[in-house]
């Protein structure tokens, strides 16, 4: 009778050491699980802070070839680190949209090009321009590079192909809006298209970044 009680106590002793170890085993598992979904996420978030500082490299440097010496304006005129010199900037290049009149083949090119490109973080406009060519968005970052491509046609129009204007005007674009165009550049990489000028900012790729922050920008509206 003593031995069978033994026996008995030694079952549930067995029992209870192998509910505990099956505890151990489920505990161990998920922890196994938590820490892998951890890691993704870190490699993901990885993967994006690189693109995102793979996007300080096209942020452009600088004066312009050909135009901007004889304007007096460099990229690095438009930042968040000087407001005044980014207005002053952004209203010299705008200045231009209304002293310059464009008719015959210099309007239709200058339609052609300044229809691809909007200023959709600031007005929403579907470009630029009317397609007459007439102003559609009225903010300042608009005139200037409504302006830029006037002046480029009617002054160095043989010196600059239509895709190279429209790439100056892209340039000056990031620069009014740097934030989101790094997160742009990022979902550019992230869908395995050629990060240049056109692709980020003109309306080739609009709204690809969806859902992003739209970020501080430089310059008035």
């Amino acid at each position: 009778m003593e031995e069978h009680k033994h026996v008995e106590k030694k079952d549930n002793t067995m029992k209870i050491l192998s509910i505990m170890i099956g505890l151990l085993l489920l505990i161990a598992l998920y922890n196994g699980f938590k820490f892998s979904n951890i890691s993704k996420q870190a490699t993901n978030s990885g993967s994006v802070n690189i693109n995102v500082n793979e996007f300080a490299s096209v942020i452009p440097k600088g004066i312009p070839i050909v135009y901007g010496a004889e304007l007096g304006v460099s990229y690095d005129d438009v930042s968040v680190a000087n407001p005044t010199k980014a207005d002053q900037t952004i209203r010299k290049l705008g200045d231009f949209d209304n002293a310059i009149t464009l008719t015959g083949k210099d309007l239709a090119r200058y339609i052609n090009i300044s229809s691809k490109i909007s200023c959709e973080y600031c007005c929403g406009a579907a470009s630029i321009i009317f397609n007459d060519g007439s102003a559609a968005c009225g903010c300042a970052h608009s005139y200037a590079m409504r302006g830029l491509a006037k002046y480029l046609i009617t002054k160095h129009g043989s010196e600059f192909t239509d895709d190279q204007i429209l790439e100056e005007m892209g340039k000056w674009k990031v620069l009014f809006f740097p934030e989101i165009h790094m997160q742009k550049a990022a979902a550019l990489k992230q869908n395995g298209i050629e990060l240049n000028y056109i692709n980020l900012a003109s309306n080739l790729y609009r709204n690809i970044e969806k859902g992003a922050s739209g970020g501080a920008m430089v310059g008035g509206c």
